[in-house]
């Protein structure tokens, strides 16, 4: 409020600033280092601090600030350990050409001085920019896809890949909104992955620009290109070439006479203005000056000299590296040649194992590598690595090629890179740091493993231990490609069908349904091949099943005739098989009688039958000895008792899959089947009315590494959870990220996040925020309107809201379907809130049968905290039982329902009314419609 401190913690300060980056709460959380649940609870405070509506509303006010606070926008750029030299003209150019253009490519060979440039201009250029300028060096990347780059930008950005979407996907929505510069550097080797890549983010991100370096234009029609000139070689002695090799000469602290401008100016000449040549004979120039120098350039040069033509630049950058590699003792000549196979920064000892010499010596051949600034060093108290600049390992590679090493030194590199991967694989604690250190060499080394024959059997050894690395980093679109790339390479069908299940366990992880039924299916032709016919008929019972289980997760649903058609196939194949036989069993307990409850279902089922199959399916599981099979078969039993109305059975069995799982071995089809877990405990723990570990299991869901960046996912049920629990504050809080996610992911029309929709709306509705209200309806309303909403939990939020505002008769024409004419849209979760209030509803509103439908609904509770106590109120309430009335209270306050305590004070009346209406003002609602009148005999 304007003219009114408020009380801001620094924690919060920083929550709120990054609120207004358009971070979500998991990115936040991983900027500050802080779950996002802490996320969450910092946002609810501020919302009622700031007396803001929303999340937009925190994040606008907070964009506000910055922008009038902060001097500069912000800088994502790496810092240069050399000055910036020269090059007055082309830096203005070059600006000028990124302020009115929206896609500029930086253009020379290799050496040039593209990269400096673009950083100089960057910064020029960031003040124009007021979400800031981000730099991406693409040069570890391998990959020519438009997936990969959108990878290294994503990295750049620090966002994650979020599942049920594509990296390029992430990137677009996380600039969609953003006035900022876009750096891309060295983009010639995956030009034809940067050219897509660009044409979508430039059309999906209006405020973006883009700045590329590149050997070579993209060669797309939204690019405008910028020659990049070689160094000035005007004015002689006074040119920025000669000004450059000076100021590196300075730099080492050998500087260079200026009474020798004019000869320098000549060996710059020579060497085209290239900068990196400069820098290369800079560097020279306290072991050899000005006489070794010249010589050392002239034998090179000769050696290389052409005509005059468009390559003499390159042709200029190759003399340089081709002197600079002569002067080499023909040991550093080696040792330089060798570690041009390391893609990423490496170690000595890493550099020893490939090149396959001793460390010390090693040691010391890559110092004197580096004092010639052919290698870049970093130290940091772990550990001293080392770098070659692109051109130079493009260079030693070549010079492998012609050494006749190639082939040894990468297969070296190979094994190396197995080893590594290995040892990750069966590392403790957090190794992510580790692996991060090494992604792009174990990347490098398949990439090259992976086209030759001789190299196949340790290129799926890589593969597959890369998928299984990658999955546990949380990389689940690369841990599926990986798992998949193994299969193909696997010389064993069986092999390879063990990993396309792996694949289609990380597919389901991401909610890619189509995937896991395509990967499946694929398993069981690998099967096939391998003469498995048991493991065939398990694969292709999986796939049926999984078509029918996670129909939410599939953009193309098989007909319910497709997966019929799988099941007879596999129902055929399983002979005597256990594991088969139990993977049969489950598809026909899933596909054929509709445990459950699949869009692609049949309309009607015999519940006694769905029953029966499942208890069969899970049987033959047991029999198994495998976890997740038994998992998969009680997720059908809990679905076939729901059916049947039992609720307390359905919750009991769900919540066995939780203890099962949690001692089983890690793995993608674990990882799979847990989630799915913790989502059906928590869906029958609402049914039976366990808010308290419904809460919990739901706050596990929401907090799940691999879901973070799904919110509208992975919070849906814990908004139902702290809905019905009368958690405002939550729901605020969490509805903010479920709202975020979902309009990044597309908005998507998922009819199963239906209930979180109603639920957020029903909250703002007893807030009285009838243009929340309104938002969300619309949501509701993009949703549409399917049989659970309307006869369900529709039913049921819009129910307890007409009961809070006291339309007692609405509410009772809102339920009036008997339960039995419903009961496919009530029984999973909604029959004992659906029960219970329309019982309430009936005695609130005078009904002639409120007696009748309170003690049918009383059989039909028994057991459930919430829904009894509710049944509880409605028979006190028709008694004018006062004292009942009190006792519901305590009822409420201990199954953790603190609204449902509050409203049953506001119907008792008198002082409790009044101790009502302020816990229900502290919760953030209106005030409620007063209860009937109750004596107090």
């Amino acid at each position: 409020m304007a003219g009114t401190t408020v009380d801001i913690s620094a924690r919060e300060a920083e929550v709120l600033a990054l609120l207004g980056e358009h971070l979500s709460n998991a990115e936040i959380g991983a900027r500050l280092f802080i779950s996002v649940r802490t996320v969450e609870s910092h946002v609810s405070s501020l919302l009622r601090k700031l007396e803001a509506p929303d999340r937009r509303a925190l994040a606008q006010r907070a964009a506000e600030t910055v922008r009038a606070d902060r001097a500069q926008p912000a800088q994502v750029l790496p810092t240069p350990l050399t000055s910036f030299v020269g090059r007055s003209r082309e830096r203005a150019a070059l600006a000028a050409l990124v302020k009115t253009h929206r896609q500029v490519s930086a253009v020379g060979p290799g050496g040039v001085g593209k990269t400096r440039l673009a950083l100089a201009v960057a910064v020029d250029v960031a003040t124009d920019f007021a979400d800031g300028v981000w730099f991406v060096d693409l040069v570890p990347v391998t990959d020519q896809a438009a997936t990969a780059v959108a990878g290294a930008v994503a990295g750049a950005l620090g966002i994650g890949e979020q599942p049920g979407r594509t990296m390029d996907e992430s990137v677009s929505a996380a600039l969609a909104d953003r006035n900022a510069l876009l750096v891309l550097d060295n983009c010639e080797h995956v030009r034809d992955g940067v050219a897509p890549f660009l044409e979508r983010l430039l059309a999906t991100c209006p405020g973006l620009t883009v700045l590329t370096t590149s050997r070579a234009r993209l060669m797309v029609p939204f690019e405008r290109v910028y020659q990049v000139p070689p160094m000035s070689l005007d004015g002689d002695g006074e040119s920025d070439a000669v000004a450059l090799f000076l100021s590196r000469t300075t730099e080492l602290r050998w500087p260079a006479d200026p009474v020798m401008r004019e000869h320098i100016a000549a060996v710059c000449a020579r060497l085209d203005g290239v900068a990196l040549a400069i820098e290369l004979a800079a560097a020279r120039w306290p072991a050899l000056g000005l006489d070794g120098l010249t010589a050392g350039l002239s034998d090179q040069l000769r050696l290389l000299e052409g005509g005059s033509r468009a390559d003499d630049r390159h042709r200029s950058v190759r003399a340089a590296l081709d002197w600079s590699h002569a002067l080499l003792e023909p040991a550093d000549r080696a040792l330089l040649r060798r570690v041009s196979v390391f893609v990423a920064p490496f170690t000595v000892d890493a550099a020893a194992e490939v090149t396959g010499s001793e460390p010390g010596s090693v040691a010391v051949g890559l110092a004197r590598l580096a004092e010639q600034s052919l290698l870049a060093v970093a130290s940091s108290p772990g550990a001293t690595t080392f770098r070659a600049l692109e051109t130079i390992r493009q260079y030693g590679t070549e010079q492998l090629t012609e050494a006749g090493e190639l082939a040894d030194t990468r297969s070296r590199h190979l094994h190396w890179c197995l080893a590594r991967a290995a040892d990750l694989a069966t590392a403790r604690g957090d190794w992510r740091a580790r692996f991060d250190t090494v992604a792009d060499d174990l990347r490098a080394a398949l990439a090259w493993a992976a086209d030759r024959p001789e190299q196949r059997a340790d290129a799926y050894r890589l593969a597959l231990l890369m998928g299984g690395l990658t999955f546990t980093r949380t990389f689940v679109g690369e841990s599926q490609l990986r798992f998949e790339q193994a299969a193909a390479l696997a010389a064993d069908p069986a092999d390879a069908a063990s990993a396309l299940r792996e694949a289609a366990a990380v597919a389901g992880c991401r909610m890619r349904g189509d995937d896991m039924y395509r990967l499946h299916q694929q398993a069981a032709d690998a099967a096939r091949r391998a003469g498995d016919t048991a493991a065939t008929a398990r694969d292709l019972a999986t796939a049926a099943t999984n078509a029918h289980r996670f129909w939410s997760k599939f953009e193309h649903l098989p007909t319910r005739d497709e997966t019929v058609a799988l099941v007879d196939q596999a129902r055929d194949l399983a002979g005597d098989d256990p594991a088969a036989l139990a993977a049969v069993a489950l598809a026909e307990a899933g596909v054929i009688f509709d445990a459950y409850g699949a869009a692609q279902g049949p309309a009607d089922n015999d519940v006694p039958q769905t029953i029966a199959y499942a208890e069969r399916a899970v049987d033959l599981a047991q029999r198994t000895g495998d976890p997740l099979a038994t998992s998969a078969a009680l997720d059908s039993l809990t679905g076939a008792r729901s059916w049947d109305g039992d609720t307390f059975g359905a919750a009991t069995t769900a919540r066995r899959r939780i203890t099962l799982l949690t001692s089983a071995p890690d793995s993608p089809a674990r990882t799979h089947e847990l989630i799915d877990a913790l989502g059906m405990a928590t869906e029958a723990g609402l049914g039976a009315g366990d808010l308290t570990d419904t809460r919990r299991w739901a706050r596990q869901l929401a907090d799940h590494p691999l879901l973070a960046e799904v919110g509208h996912r992975a919070t849906s049920w814990l908004l139902v959870a702290d809905a019905l629990a009368g958690d405002v504050e939550q729901v605020r809080a969490v509805s903010a990220r479920f709202l975020e996610a979902w309009q990044r992911a597309g908005s998507p029309a998922r009819s199963v996040l239906g209930p979180a929709v109603a639920a957020v709306a029903m909250i703002h509705g007893l807030r009285g925020d009838h243009d929340a209200r309104d938002e969300w309806d619309a949501i509701m309303g993009q949703l549409g309107a399917p049989p659970e909403h309307t006869y369900g939990y529709g039913a049921v939020f819009d129910a307890i809201g007409m009961l809070h505002t006291g339309r007692a008769r609405h509410a009772l024409d809102r339920m009036a379907p008997e339960p039995a004419d419903v009961w496919k849209w009530v029984t999973w979760i909604w029959l004992h809130w659906y029960v219970a209030l329309r019982a309430e509803a009936a005695v609130l509103a005078a009904s002639p049968d409120a007696a009748a439908r309170v003690a049918e609904a009383r059989t039909v509770v028994a057991g459930n905290p919430v829904a009894g106590a509710i049944v509880d109120r409605a028979q006190a309430l028709l008694d004018g039982d006062h004292e009942g009335l009190l006792a519901v209270v305590d009822a409420f306050e201990a199954a953790g329902c603190r609204y449902q305590a509050a409203r049953t004070l506001v119907l008792a009346g008198g002082e409790h009314a009044a101790r009502g209406a302020t816990v229900l003002a502290d919760l953030g609602l209106v005030k409620m419609a007063p209860g009937p009148r109750i004596s107090r005999s």
